[in-house]
């Protein structure tokens, strides 16, 4: 969806990237990867990094880099529970919020961490971030000020933890929020990228269907924890 909205405003980025890639096959910029765009991939899980390689090698217009997207260098402690992994010590994430995901009981790896700004040229004019509630720590060090930025923010029941400073930061930066699909906000730079009428539309019904969506999915478990079924 995200390179099918950008493609249609005539916006081309000549550098994309995304955070938390997890598998090639649903990376949000898997498109502009195939029309040879210059990309930046990051992921810390061995086995996504193996199936990107795998996928990926033969691209010369796209770079990996092996590590997890920190407000610190050194190493961190992620916890991996399906299509989600996670930073460990996080008080809020999908896998947490959405399915009672016991850390515990999850399977766990220790990744090198890493400021992105130690990964950021500052040419980046399109970037994805979904890295289950540690977005912020992306876009805290970000050195780009790409046009296009898209965010996992919710989804369920979930809230990302940091969203009170990611929208200061859009805030502080100039920009605006263009689209939200069932777990990401993907925000723009108007100079490049207008806001129609219609996208406003757009924007109020998803807003009131996530949270639609988030209400039923609340009672729901509210009602299968107070009877021991499920609801």
């Amino acid at each position: 969806m995200l390179y099918q909205k950008v493609d249609a405003t005539g916006f081309k980025p000549s550098h994309v990237a995304e955070i938390g890639v997890w598998h090639p096959n649903t990376s949000n910029i898997y498109k502009y990867i195939q029309d040879g765009v210059r990309t930046t991939l990051v992921e810390p899980d061995p086995e996504s990094i193996r199936l990107i390689k795998e996928n990926f090698n033969n691209n010369r217009n796209v770079s990996l880099h092996e590590v997890a997207v920190c407000d610190f260098n050194g190493e961190v402690d992620l916890c991996k529970r399906e299509s989600s992994t996670f930073v460990s010590n996080l008080s809020s994430s999908p896998a947490l919020v959405n399915d009672d995901c016991d850390i515990q009981n999850s399977e766990q790896f220790t990744a090198r961490a890493k400021l992105f700004s130690e990964i950021d040229d500052g040419t980046i004019e399109l970037i994805s971030i979904d890295t289950e509630g540690s977005e912020w720590f992306a876009i805290k060090n970000m050195t780009s000020r790409p046009v296009v930025i898209s965010i996992e923010t919710h989804g369920g029941m979930y809230t990302n933890p940091y969203l009170e400073e990611l929208l200061k930061w859009m805030q502080d930066n100039h920009y605006k929020l263009w689209y939200k699909d069932k777990s990401d906000s993907v925000f723009v730079l108007t100079n490049v990228v207008s806001i129609t009428l219609m996208d406003k539309f757009r924007l109020f019904n998803s807003n009131l269907v996530l949270a639609l969506k988030s209400r039923k999915k609340r009672l729901s478990k509210n009602i299968k924890r107070l009877f021991g079924t499920k609801a």
